[in-house]
């Protein structure tokens, strides 16, 4: 509860800053505008429907695109683990991946799909399956060598020793880099929805494409903040409670 009021003091406190400054007439209001006109934006966009409607079209491209992405990482992660060859070639191949910004796959996707939505789902899947990769090949790494022994001790064998064991105590870190891939996939999304415009769907990104253009400072400022508060939730209430549950589960927690 302190951490609670601590941080809503913090949010306020930032709020008031950011009023007075653009009363000062430090910033022109068209370019930043008051917290009042944000959140007026807010409100007319929730009543009319259309901050909804495009949440929820976001956030359905967002699960679909992030769901196959945890499909087709964890099983390579596996693999990646488990034999040399994986680990030299496919790994190396995630890891510099990885340190690619999600943007870079927009024009490729548009070359490839077209203007689509197959385009967004392939940019958030490249954003999601890096990381999971990588995160349950570190898990499967950290696993404790103990419980290794103990299961061969006891008379488990190779695929029994893989399920019952060693992926369940690497859980704790590939909850970590699902986690991890939620935010990958998240900002990969924002960026396709941003450059892709499709008729099937208009998501959170192309409002702040629209915003943009339209010089609608209230509406981009508006948009930000529920893309930040949506990530907040899905870590919070998802990411954050299987983490230290899992952690606890397995004596990891600090």
């Amino acid at each position: 509860m302190k951490r609670i009021v601590t941080a809503a003091v913090v949010f306020a406190s930032l709020v008031a800053l950011w009023e007075t400054l653009v009363r000062a007439g430090i910033w022109s209001p068209v370019m930043v505008p008051s917290p009042l006109s944000v959140v007026e934006y807010i409100i007319g966009a929730i009543r009319d429907g259309t901050l909804w409607q495009a949440a929820l079209v976001t956030l359905r491209r967002l699960m679909a695109g992030y769901a196959l992405g945890v499909v087709v990482g964890l099983p390579l992660g596996l693999l990646t683990a488990r034999f040399k060859f994986c680990e030299d070639t496919l790994g190396i191949i995630a890891l510099g991946l990885q340190t690619l910004p999600s943007i870079c796959w927009v024009p490729l996707a548009m070359l490839w799909f077209g203007q689509t939505e197959a385009a967004m789902l392939f940019v958030v899947i490249m954003g999601t399956v890096w990381s999971v990769l990588i995160a349950t090949d570190n898990g499967v790494r950290n696993v404790p060598p103990i419980y290794k022994r103990a299961a061969q001790t006891m008379g488990s064998k190779r695929l029994h020793m893989w399920v019952r064991v060693i992926l369940p105590a690497s859980l704790p870190f590939v909850v970590s880099g699902m986690k991890q891939g939620w935010a990958f996939a998240w900002r990969s999304l924002m960026a396709a929805e941003v450059y892709v415009t499709i008729l099937t769907g208009f998501g959170l990104g192309h409002l702040l494409h629209y915003g943009r253009e339209l010089h609608a400072m209230d509406q981009v400022i508006a948009v930000m903040l529920v893309i930040i508060l949506i990530g907040l939730l899905a870590d919070k209430i998802v990411f954050s409670p299987w983490e230290r549950f899992l952690h606890r589960r397995w004596g990891t927690a600090k």
